[in-house]
C-alpha cells in the first residue's frame, strides 16, 4: 500500500493567504501603538510589555491555519514590513523586528515537528516570540541599563502577554474564521469540518 506524504512546502495559495493576513494586520499593529501609549501612561515602562503580545498574533494565526514550516516567520515579517509605508515610527527597523518576532514563534512549532497546534503550543509560540523580541530589544534599546527588578517584571509581563494576546487571542481569531467556512481548504478548516461531522454523528468521509 502506497504511503501518501503530506506536502510540507508552502503553496502559492498559502503564501497569498499569509501575505493577505499579514498586510491586514499591519494597520491593526499600527493602531495598537495607541494602546501602548495608554498602557505606558498607566503602568510605566512595564505597560509596553503588558500589551506587547498582540504584535505576535499574525504569526500565531497563520501558523495555526497553515501548519507548515515558515508560516509563522513569513506572516509576521510581512505584517511588520507592511507597516513601513503606513508611516510606522520604527521605520526600516521593522524589517528586522518582524523577522525576530516571527522566528521566536516559528522555533516553537519547529520543536514540535509542526505536528502540534493545540492551545498550549500556540501559547508557547507567543512566549517564544516574547523571548526573542525581548533579547532583541535588550540590544537595540539598551535594556541592560535598567534596574534588575524592572527587567524581570518587564520580561514576565511580556511572556504572559505573548501567551495570552498572541497565543490565546490568535487561536480565538483563527477559530472564528474557520467556523465561517472560509478556511475549508486549509488544515484548520478541515479540522473544523471533521469536528462538525463528528458532532452530527455522521459517517461521511472528510475530504482533505
Amino acid at each position: 500500500m502506497a504511503v501518501v506524504r503530506e506536502r510540507r512546502t508552502l503553496t502559492l495559495k498559502e503564501i497569498v493567504v499569509m501575505s493577505a493576513l499579514g498586510v491586514a494586520f499591519a494597520p491593526l499593529y499600527m493602531a495598537w501603538i495607541q494602546v501602548w501609549g495608554l498602557a505606558t501612561g498607566l503602568l510605566g515602562p512595564v505597560g509596553m510589555d503588558v500589551i506587547f503580545g498582540f504584535w505576535f498574533v499574525a504569526s500565531i494565526i497563520c501558523a495555526y491555519i497553515i501548519r507548515k514550516p515558515g508560516a509563522a516567520l513569513y506572516s509576521e515579517w510581512i505584517a511588520a514590513i507592511a507597516q513601513i509605508p503606513l508611516g510606522s515610527p520604527s521605520g526600516a527597523w521593522l524589517i528586522l523586528t518582524g523577522f525576530v518576532q516571527g522566528l521566536g514563534a516559528e522555533l516553537v512549532f519547529w520543536l514540535t515537528g509542526y505536528r502540534r497546534f493545540g492551545l498550549p503550543v500556540l501559547m508557547a509560540a507567543g512566549m517564544g516570540a516574547a523571548v526573542l523580541s525581548f533579547a532583541y530589544n535588550w540590544v537595540r534599546l539598551g535594556y541592560g541599563s535598567l534596574a534588575p527588578g524592572l527587567l524581570v517584571t518587564m520580561f514576565v509581563a511580556r511572556l504572559l502577554s505573548g501567551a495570552v494576546l498572541g497565543g490565546v487571542l490568535g487561536k480565538l481569531i483563527a477559530d472564528g474564521l474557520a467556523a465561517t467556512g472560509v478556511l475549508s481548504s486549509f488544515p484548520l478548516g478541515r479540522e473544523w469540518r471533521l469536528r462538525k461531522a463528528r458532532g452530527r454523528g455522521g459517517d461521511a468521509p472528510i475530504r482533505p
